[in-house]
């Protein structure tokens, strides 16, 4: 079956109980449909770039999933039905990711390098100031 990669955003005065049912709720629509939630992580309230709905902040859950396009669209229909859900990415993946997500993981154990160079190296001249 089709590996999957979802992000979804729910409203800000939810609480962390009920944003992580939804997950439950959507992985059982999934099981309903011959597929399966392979793995999922609740991020917690983060603030968004610009306002959805009046909403600066909103809670984001990352789901895996493995299961046939048809159940894949019909999680993504009641998922923007659903009055506390505001926003859905899907993404069809070949593989899904071994460990925990980027988002996850601690600032010292991701693996990316330096941004902007080393400035202190002296590869360009210097300007002149007069």
């Amino acid at each position: 079956m089709p590996l999957y990669e979802h992000v979804m955003i729910a409203r800000q005065d939810l609480s962390n109980t009920q944003a992580e049912g939804l997950i439950e709720h959507f992985g059982t629509v999934l099981t309903d449909n011959d597929g399966k939630l392979v793995e999922h992580e609740y991020w917690g309230i983060k603030t968004m770039a610009y306002k959805i709905n009046k909403n600066r902040k909103g809670h984001y859950a990352f789901l895996k999933t493995d299961a046939p396009a048809p159940a894949i669209q019909e999680m993504e229909r009641l998922m923007r039905l659903h009055d506390d859900v505001m926003r859905v990415l899907t993404i069809k993946v070949d593989a899904h990711g071994e460990g925990p997500s980027i988002q996850m993981q601690k600032r010292d154990d991701r693996d990316r390098p330096p941004r902007g160079g080393d400035r202190d190296r002296g590869d360009r001249p210097p300007r002149d100031r007069s």
